[in-house]
């Protein structure tokens, strides 16, 4: 048994953001500051929480960002108008619609209609495809600040079996990508999902093992083996002592002493997701200069 170390989102986001200065700074220079349009449909509590830490991360560094708040039953060509006339705005570099969107709007549709080149949350076809091919502009942001935390504490993919449990467009599926990749990890992936049959069988030979299916507390040490690292995606909301608590995919405290390490929930992966969507926003207004 030996000590698990924990791989702290708010220092791996803290060092990537002094390196950032940099380049607003030779942003700014060009009369360039870059802008993020954030679009919140509803009053989804957990979706405010959200738009309004990433917004105060852009105001914090000296960065343009903007709300638009819209209401529960807004019109799917309502939503489809303003992202055409942000697309239009050249002072917005990154365009940003916090899902879950109600059940009336097809969400597909609204990210196809994201301009590529100002899909900072990596989810359009385009920028999809050119993840699988080797060849990134924006990478999903979760999955980037996932290599960003394991390259920043040092933690190698090359040669080793990286093992990811969910499949989503958003954090399961690119991330097996960007492990897979000869220029970043050169790693063997699994994919497991829901329709995988003794899961454990799959786990229990990851030397890193990403969590990504949002069940609370679910892979306990059962599931690892001896040594493995852990990247906990997981947000689940539960009860507990009578109290609303954050607990993540792991069960931390039966892991502790077997994995190597592990990225806490909270201040694990959350603030790595923000400093992505920043780095994506600065990516782009770089990228309009040519």
């Amino acid at each position: 048994m030996s000590d698990t170390v924990i791989l702290s989102g708010l220092e791996a986001s803290s060092a990537l953001y002094e390196s950032l200065h940099a380049r607003i700074d030779a942003l700014k220079s060009k009369q360039i500051t870059p802008g993020l349009a954030a679009i919140l449909v509803g009053e989804n509590p957990a979706s405010q929480i959200y738009i309004r830490n990433k917004t105060k991360k852009f105001d914090s560094l000296g960065l343009k960002s903007e709300i638009h708040r819209l209401e529960e039953g807004v019109s799917e060509e309502e939503l489809l108008r303003l992202i055409n006339q942000i697309n239009n705005d050249d002072t917005f570099h990154g365009i940003l619609v916090q899902l879950p969107l109600p059940n009336h709007i097809d969400s597909q549709k609204i990210i196809h209609a994201i301009s590529p080149t100002k899909d900072v949350d990596g989810f359009h076809p385009e920028n999809a495809g050119l993840l699988s091919i080797g060849t990134p502009r924006f990478v999903p942001c979760t999955p980037k600040g996932i290599m960003y935390i394991l390259e920043h504490f040092n933690i190698k993919l090359h040669g080793q079996h990286v093992v990811v449990v969910g499949r989503s467009n958003i954090v399961g599926r690119p991330v097996s990508v960007l492990s897979s990749l000869k220029s970043l990890g050169n790693a063997t992936v699994t994919i497991c999902h829901s329709g995988t049959s003794d899961l454990k069988q799959f786990t229990t030979q990851g030397d890193i093992v990403v969590a990504a299916m949002g069940s609370p507390e679910f892979l306990d040490a059962s599931f690892i083996k001896e040594g493995a690292c852990l990247v906990d995606v997981g947000i689940n909301r539960i009860e507990r002592d009578g109290k609303s608590t954050i607990v993540g995919d792991v069960n931390q405290a039966s892991v502790m002493g077997k994995a190597s390490a592990l990225t806490p929930v909270p201040k694990g992966i959350g603030p790595m997701t923000i400093a992505m969507l920043v780095e994506n926003t600065i990516l782009s207004a770089e990228l309009s200069l040519n």
